[in-house]
């Protein structure tokens, strides 16, 4: 007798696996198909910025200086970041890049929010008037800088002591003052220029956040007979609380790294280098590649820093948001 054998029959697991298997690998697939026009920016990105990030890390522990080829190159460790952290200008220029930092985005702030407010308000014209005030935000940082040297702080022809001497000369004087802004106060130039510059980037942000404010709650303030100081205090101060960390932490890292205002203005002089001059002196002035490089990254570890807490402040926004 023939015995005849069957082939074993699939069971029913079995091909539950294999039907959940094929929709799994299509969607891995279709995964893929969506991904795969990201990969050529992704690696773009890589080459821009990583790429020379890693070669400016590795220049860092080396000893290299153009002026002195004889020395060659010459691998120092922490050489490097020990001369940059122990020389004293460069201590100072990391200290008025804090003083310069904090001033800015703070007074910024405090504009933007009183801007803010009042455009918050309903008036004929409030669109030609925000449009304006944001200008100087869209303004190229050199050609501020450039505006702010010639035509508004200039001593001969600049609109501030032409302002002054139309001020005297009301008051009956003939010799009114004419003092040279940028000589006798650069740090406050600097500072000035910025602010111009910065102040309509807070009111943006901060205007969002007013425009956001939940009308019920509005109501239910007036209805109860709350004052204007008390609705903007137990309100609408609170509500802008992550609106203000956020312009506050984004603004610190641009203004951090401005090049534009220090070297336009003032070219560093009278204590107004900051990080980004001291690191173009170091590179382009003195040549020493290796200890420019340290400087470099020891700027990229501070922005990485405060990038954390940017993160952090959006992330929490967001999540407020959607709840």
């Amino acid at each position: 007798m023939t015995t005849v054998i069957k082939p074993p029959t699939p069971t029913s697991g079995s091909s539950r696996t294999a039907e959940a298997g094929q929709p799994g690998q299509a969607r891995r697939t279709s995964d893929w198909a969506r991904r795969a026009p990201l990969l050529p920016a992704l690696v773009f990105m890589i080459l821009v910025t990583q790429l020379p990030f890693v070669a400016t890390l590795v220049i860092s522990f080396l000893r290299w200086n153009a002026l002195r080829p004889e020395l060659g190159k010459k691998f120092t460790g922490f050489g490097n970041y020990r001369d940059v952290l122990g020389d004293a200008d460069f201590r100072s220029s990391i200290l008025f890049t804090i003083v310069l930092t904090v001033t800015v985005v703070l007074v910024s702030l405090f504009l933007g929010l009183l801007i803010a407010l009042l455009l918050d308000r309903n008036f004929r014209g409030r669109g030609i008037v925000r449009t304006m005030l944001i200008a100087p935000f869209l303004i190229v940082p050199v050609a501020s800088a450039l505006l702010w040297k010639h035509a508004l702080l200039n001593p001969v022809y600049g609109l501030f002591n032409g302002m002054l001497t139309a001020i005297w000369k009301l008051f009956g004087s003939d010799n009114p003052p004419q003092p040279d802004w940028i000589t006798n106060h650069p740090r406050l130039a600097v500072e000035m220029s910025l602010i111009w510059q910065w102040t309509p980037f807070m009111m943006l942000i901060l205007l969002a956040g007013l425009q956001s404010r939940p009308g019920d709650t509005l109501e239910a303030a007036n209805v109860d007979g709350a004052t204007g100081w008390q609705v903007f205090r137990f309100l609408t101060l609170p509500h802008l609380r992550q609106y203000l960390e956020l312009g506050g932490l984004l603004g610190s890292i641009y203004v951090v790294q401005n090049f534009d205002a220090v070297f336009v203005i003032t070219s560093g002089s009278q204590g107004t280098a900051n990080l980004p001059y001291s690191i173009y002196n170091i590179f382009f002035t003195a040549h020493d590649y290796g200890r420019a490089s340290a400087a470099g990254v020891i700027v990229v570890i501070g922005s990485i820093i405060i990038a954390t807490f940017a993160l952090r402040v959006v992330s929490s926004l967001f999540t407020e948001e959607n709840r």
